[in-house]
């Protein structure tokens, strides 16, 4: 036995797990429970229902894998017996890949569903009577409702990233999913940020859970921030000088629209760049091409939008610069976290213009510091122009609010114009009435 398992062994005895998932965590080169893992792991293997709050990047999936391997393990039953919920295709993916891996020497079988693909060989897979089910939301609910599905079994529920399933407006099927399952079974919820409406789901489905919160509304430490003040008709230009920086190796590149996604990439490539696009009109055969050139390093560029973007993980990945500025706080989390993960460190870079002022001052009153801002020579904007153009709306705002409380004996001095109609066939401005008119001679 080498000194690395021996290492992690020791690191990750403390959590009482099977020997068979001590080799999968070798074989996943974990070398100790990561913060989340190490709060939240204990808790679900005493059976606990868990609520965590944690940026991505933090080692979320391992933290309820492991438990739920764990069980499986301990008592073996007919499957399915653990539900794992998220948002995009992508992170099942990615949920996937991280789980199979820890399960390596236990036997569990694990299968996703998603949509965007044919439903036949997820169908078979369901036929098998996996232990676990990784699935989006809107095929699983299609499935079930053509009886393909049966959740009589599950006795572990996992809804990860809560808060972009709420986004995405998953949670009238998220209710009807939560109707077929089990009422006794363990719950785990993972969350990047906490709005009301998930809140209020997390009360519902949670009992007296176990609460772990990893400093969710401040930035990631190992990530450095930096505003780039930009004329909106040179961003091009700007994130074209940032890539060329002698720092960068990869990067994601965030894009608020699909159109803007694609055309970007283009423009990219025309200019030397290995650029390429990831957004929500592709196919999954081209949103996989993308992913695993992005991973393999054949294109050192992802231009995605936020949903798209969502459950990506690479390692690596050295810079994120929002083309467009996010149009939430949440979503700036969501986006930064696609770099500085495994707690390596990375650089997030957003291009503001004047209009932008409104989000940079929201997620700086999220973040609870004040991002610096960064003037590149030769390009427009200065570290003050997002002041100054809230200033000058607001003025502008006041001016048109003067106009409009005019008195009414100022309006009723307003000159008024005569009503103009438009002219048709019928009347004295033109057609054939008028014609008829002048051939009598009538003026």
């Amino acid at each position: 036995m080498n000194s690395t398992f021996s290492d992690t062994a020791a690191d990750f005895r403390r959590l009482s797990l099977d020997a068979t998932l001590h080799r999968g965590i070798e074989a996943a080169g974990f070398v100790e429970p990561r913060p989340v893992q190490a709060a939240a792991i204990p808790a679900a293997l005493a059976g606990r229902d868990v609520l965590g709050l944690a940026q991505t990047g933090t080692g979320k999936t391992a933290a309820f894998a492991l438990p739920i391997l764990q069980r499986l393990v301990s008592e073996r039953r007919r499957g399915p017996r653990a539900l794992i919920l998220v948002p995009t295709r992508e992170l099942a993916m990615q949920i996937d890949a991280e789980t199979r891996l820890l399960a390596k020497f236990t036997g569990a079988k694990v299968i996703t569903i998603f949509g965007g693909v044919a439903a036949s060989r997820q169908i078979r897979g369901l036929q098998a009577k996996p232990d676990i089910i990784v699935a989006c939301p809107g095929r699983l609910l299609d499935l079930m409702q053509q009886g393909f599905v049966d959740l009589s079994r599950i006795e572990t529920l996992v809804l990860d990233e809560a808060d972009h399933m709420f986004d995405m407006g998953f949670l009238p099927d998220i209710r009807k999913i939560l109707a077929a399952l089990p009422a006794k079974r363990q719950n785990l919820m993972f969350s990047a940020t906490m709005p009301a409406e998930i809140r209020r789901l997390a009360d519902r489905v949670l009992r007296e859970p176990k609460v772990v919160e990893l400093s969710h509304s401040t930035p990631i430490e190992t990530i450095e921030h930096a505003l780039y003040p930009v004329a909106a008709t040179r961003k091009v230009e700007l994130l074209q000088h940032l890539l060329g920086c002698p720092d960068f190796t990869s990067a994601i590149v965030f894009s608020r629209t699909k159109h803007r996604a694609k055309k970007l990439a283009h423009q990219l490539s025309r200019t030397g760049h290995d650029a390429v696009a990831l957004q929500g009109n592709m196919s999954q055969a081209q949103r996989d091409r993308a992913m695993k050139g992005f991973r393999g390093g054949r294109f050192s560029v992802l231009v995605a939008t936020d949903i798209a973007a969502r459950g990506i993980d690479v390692a690596g990945v050295s810079h994120v610069i929002n083309f467009d500025v996010p149009g939430t706080p949440d979503a700036y989390t969501h986006r930064i976290g696609r770099t500085g993960r495994a707690e390596c460190s990375g650089k997030a870079y957003t291009l503001i213009a004047r209009e932008d002022a409104a989000q940079v001052r929201a997620i700086e009153k999220q973040l609870g510091v004040k991002i610096e801002r960064r003037v590149v020579e030769g390009f427009a904007g200065k570290p003050g122009d997002e002041a100054r153009y809230v200033h000058a709306r607001r003025d502008r705002k006041r001016t048109r609010g003067a106009r409009t409380s005019a008195t009414p004996a100022a309006a009723a001095k307003k000159p008024t114009h005569p009503q103009r109609h438009r002219r048709g066939p019928d009347t004295d401005g033109g057609g054939p009435k008028r014609r008829r008119r002048r051939r009598r001679g009538v003026a």
